[in-house]
């Protein structure tokens, strides 16, 4: 029998020095990490695995800090930590060939379907590091297939808990242990492949990082990978130092717990000192009575998914990244919930929503350093709709699908380029869909149609992404589909400096030849025929600046490519067409004196006046003015010249606040009506406001805020640390790639 070891980790003394040895070990880890992605591929038979990329493997420190991720699904890297860190705070006895498994969301994992493996790695009795995997099963048991289930009241309604258990002991596969995981899956085989894959990664892992401790010493291995964490937090420490002080305040909402259309509330306060960043969720809803909860860990998911993409360009990708982040929020809201609340759906929609605004609030930093503006983004791909399938194929065999092609969702707009089409969100920085065919080789679904869906990106002087959509049915009698999203009543994907939201979700269901039926957020499980049609359209990416300062010549790229409509175009974008009259299109090229008439009028609209009132906008220029910091499109912070007093301005000079960054003081506000193209519903509890310069009507700021209550300054920066000097752009720096 095995003996069990120490977990003391190995002693950095004899570590080898050599500038070149140690970068051939750094690349090695990294390497290893891949040849774990593959292994896990190869093995595996789950279309989530094989063709959507819905897992997570990295290598570990000893003490449960990650070294090396793959470019997956960025929120899977904190929770498998969490589950090393649960072990060595119990005091489990460890051996070499030790395997161990969970999926407790209140452990680490993010919800029960998200099964995770770790394995200490033994390298001549001492413990080098470990290494994990994470994958998303399809279903792992509970009241209704793909253990997603609207009705649960409970965690203990959602599937099998398995706190953190060995699978494998000294390696010997626990078959008993192994049984009754399968047994509780209404997919015992999908899922037992899956497992075993799990276990062949974690070999691969194991062999690998044996034969390098061997060739290159295990101080020498040991002390390489604590050497990548501390650079990459030495490099994102530097990079926060180049980022102005202050604190950013941004807003998200999920509707609908599976019972009541309900909205709640992801509130995130972002403080930004020197080289920290300190997150405070108190401001988020209560723990909801449905599914659409996430545990404390799946809250630091939701923040890592946002941090490690947006923050780390240019440098490794590990727990340095993380180490200058402090989250804090107390137990018992809707992104930290507590036992016994259900968080089936977690992923997809509370940790979601927690990526959206943090990326939200990141962007509104980076704009407002001039070295880093060209990369501020708006939100991408706010939502994931959720669309699974179960019943039993032509050979009567029982068949499950969770569709992952609702990561094809519109990428948000950058401050200098339009947002990618189809480019899904920032926490899948390598997102795959899987070819139809494949879906349909492998289960009894059938397209009608999966295509770019025009006008769903978010209009702005730089456009969103378009986002994907799809028409599927089924080519068996019947079947069983679970559908679910938040975002088909709260446009997620906001834009940034006056940029208009993406497209919201968009369910509908055609029943037999009947007219299609809006279904809403959350119409839980109901069956599915060959004479039905189920069609979605998934959220776009935001928008950047003001939609009628986008370059005309654009906008009739767009109608040729068929992005936008040619109603979007006149109605959105104010570009109107030669020979059309304003009334239609059937031109080919733009009407200048006509689109500068109808942009000056869509101004006066949204400061009430005429349009002789309005003075005309300057031309928005890329590059940031060597005294100024730019907030947004047209917000300049700048030092007045007479009083040397801070002040927000727009590009002709028009001041908006003095003192401080609360710009929304001397702007003009209304009600903004969203376009069509973004969705029919708004939830109730919402209201959309925009804020418009007071002399051109030039939009500066779209707020999407409870109607109840007022909008909120999402912007203080610190006037008195802020040296203009300091943050003029002198060109980039090793890190800064696009």
């Amino acid at each position: 029998m095995t003996a069990a070891i120490d977990l003391a980790p190995v002693s950095l003394d004899g570590a080898a020095t050599d500038p070149v040895i140690r970068q051939v070990v750094r690349s090695r880890l990294v390497a290893i990490t891949d040849q774990m992605r593959l292994a896990l591929q190869s093995v595996s038979g789950s279309p989530t695995v094989t063709e959507a990329s819905d897992f997570f493997t990295g290598i570990y420190l000893p003490d449960g800090s990650f070294v090396t991720m793959g470019h997956q699904v960025t929120f899977e890297a904190p929770p498998v930590g969490s589950l090393i860190r649960h072990l060595l705070g119990n005091g489990t006895k460890l051996k070499d060939g030790d395997r161990i498994i969970g999926n407790d969301p209140f452990i680490g994992a993010l919800h029960q379907n998200d099964v995770q493996m770790c394995a200490p790695l033994i390298v001549d009795g001492e413990l080098l590091g470990w290494a994990g995997v994470m994958a998303h099963e399809t279903d792992i048991g509970g009241m209704d297939f793909a253990s997603w289930s609207p009705k649960a009241t409970e965690v203990w309604q959602e599937g099998l808990r398995i706190p953190a258990v060995k699978l494998v002991d000294g390696g010997e596969l626990r078959e008993d242990v192994l049984e009754m995981i399968l047994t509780a899956s209404r997919l015992p085989a999908e899922v037992g492949l899956d497992i075993r894959a799990f276990i062949a990664t974690l070999n691969v892992a194991s062999e690998r990082l044996t034969e390098l401790s061997h060739r290159y010493g295990k101080s020498t291995v040991l002390s390489v990978m604590h050497t990548m964490v501390d650079d990459a937090e030495a490099l994102v420490r530097a990079r926060l130092r180049e980022l102005p002080d202050g604190v950013v305040h941004t807003r998200d909402f999920l509707e609908h717990d599976g019972k009541q259309n309900l909205l709640f509330v992801i509130d995130c306060v972002l403080t930004k000192r020197g080289d920290s960043l300190h997150f405070d969720f108190s401001g988020s809803s209560p723990q909801a009575n449905g599914f659409v909860n996430s545990s404390r860990a799946g809250l630091a998911g939701g923040v890592a998914g946002a941090v490690i993409p947006t923050l780390g360009f240019g440098i490794p990708w590990n727990e340095g990244l993380l180490r200058p982040v402090e989250i804090s929020a107390p137990d018992g809201l809707v992104c930290t919930a507590v036992p016994p609340a259900p968080v089936g759906s977690a992923t997809v929609e509370a940790v979601w929503t927690v990526s959206n605004v943090v990326s939200a609030a990141l962007n509104r930093l980076l704009l407002a350093s001039p070295k880093y503006a060209h990369r501020a983004q708006a939100v991408s791909s706010g939502t994931m709709a959720t669309f699974n399938l179960s019943g039993r194929d032509r050979h009567g065999k029982v068949f499950g699908l969770h569709l992952m092609d609702p990561l094809a969702g519109g990428f948000g707009a950058f401050a200098d380029h339009d947002g990618q089409n189809a480019a899904g969100p920032i926490n899948a920085p390598c997102p795959s869909i899987a070819d139809v065919e494949v879906n349909e080789q492998k289960t009894p679904l059938f397209y009608h149609y999966r295509r770019l869906a025009p006008g769903t990106g978010g209009a702005g002087r730089r456009r969103g992404g378009l986002a994907a959509e799809v028409g599927i049915t089924v080519s068996v009698p019947q079947a069983e589909a679970l559908v679910m999203t938040h975002g088909a009543e709260v446009p997620n994907s906001v834009g940034l400096g006056g940029g208009l939201p993406g497209a919201m979700v968009s369910q509908r269901f055609r029943a037999g030849g009947e007219q299609p039926r809006d279904l809403g957020p959350k119409p839980g499980s109901f069956p599915i025929t060959p004479a039905d049609l189920f069609e979605v359209t998934w959220q776009g990416g935001g928008g950047v600046g003001d939609p009628l300062d986008r370059d005309p010549a654009d906008v009739l790229d767009d109608i040729h490519y068929g992005l936008v409509t040619p109603e979007e175009a006149r109605e959105t974008y104010g570009v109107v067409l030669s020979g059309d009259g304003g009334t239609g299109w059937n031109g080919t090229s733009v009407d200048a004196a006509a689109t500068t008439a109808a942009r000056r009028e869509r101004r006066a609209a949204r400061l009430g006046v005429e349009p002789a009132a309005v003075m005309d906008p300057s031309a928005v220029t890329e590059a940031v003015p060597d005294d100024a910091v730019r907030l947004g499109d047209r917000l300049l912070l700048v030092r007045d010249t007479d009083t040397a007093q801070f002040q927000v301005r727009t590009p002709e000079g028009v001041v908006l606040s003095s003192g401080s960054t609360r710009w929304r003081e001397g702007a003009h506000r209304f009600a903004l009506s969203l376009p069509p193209s973004v969705g029919a519903t708004l939830h109730a509890d919402l209201a959309v406001t925009g804020w418009a310069c007071p002399r051109t009507g030039a939009l500066l700021a779209v707020d999407v805020h409870l109607s109840d209550q007022e909008p909120f300054h999402d912007l203080d920066l610190d006037l008195a640390a802020l040296g203009l000097a300091s943050l003029a752009h002198t060109g980039t720096t090793a890190g800064d790639t696009r």
